[in-house]
């Protein structure tokens, strides 16, 4: 069966798009911190859960090496983990600006670094998860800078695989009501499940066909 690598699995989008890929017949392996949750959601969809902090270059290459033990390849990987913080250059602890670079930026290219080799093997799929705000700054958003990063690293890994067969999807989320927020949004937003369906749209295409970007907001968000 294909193999699904999914960083940030443990809730979320990540989660979302674990129990869509395992029911399309998917072998699913699910990266995260948490590992209680984790496993929870590995019993469930019959994944494998490795502890992985997408920051350590250790981690994800243990990561690929747990994966390719168990199964044997890789044909996609879902840089998939991140979080956000506090707008305003003022309001945010320093620290926590660190983490977030880490790994919404520095996390995804290791991410492509590590599963590389595999991906190119099985002539696989490459997906990374930026956002709306990966597009467009928002005031005071250093989470927003991290986006653009990951969006630009989007297009330079396709430059990359360029004539190797593997395809590469940037992922772009609008308002997701997932726990990523500290209060829900106040307009209907996508759910997790929404976003999931679109990462599924994108892998599902013949081999010829490359998605590059997938754009997805609620209906009711003006920007």
């Amino acid at each position: 069966m294909p193999v699904f690598l999914i960083t940030g699995a443990s809730t979320g989008i990540g989660a979302a798009t674990a129990r869509q890929a395992a029911a399309a017949g998917y072998d699913v392996v699910l990266a995260a911190r948490s590992e209680a949750t984790l496993q929870a959601l590995a019993d469930e969809i019959g994944g494998l859960a490795v502890r992985c902090d997408v920051t350590e270059w250790a981690d994800q290459q243990a990561l690929v090496e747990r994966t390719l033990d168990a199964y044997g390849r890789i044909d996609v990987a879902f840089a998939n983990a991140g979080f956000g913080g506090a707008r305003g250059f003022d309001k945010e602890d320093p620290e926590t600006w660190k983490s977030m670079v880490l790994t919404n930026v520095y996390g995804c290219a290791l991410t492509i670094r590590a599963t590389m080799p595999a991906l190119k093997e099985s002539k696989g799929h490459l997906l990374l998860t930026s956002s709306v705000a990966g597009r467009r700054a928002l005031p005071g958003s250093l989470y927003s800078a991290t986006k653009h990063a990951v969006t630009a690293m989007g297009e330079a890994a396709r430059l990359d695989y360029n004539d190797s067969g593997v395809r590469v999807t940037l992922i772009e989320p609008g308002a997701v009501d997932t726990p990523f927020f500290d209060n829900p949004p106040r307009i209907r937003a996508l759910d997790a499940d929404d976003v999931a369906r679109a990462v599924m749209y994108a892998v599902s295409q013949p081999p010829h066909v490359d998605v590059n970007e997938i754009l997805i907001r609620p209906t009711a968000q003006p920007t």
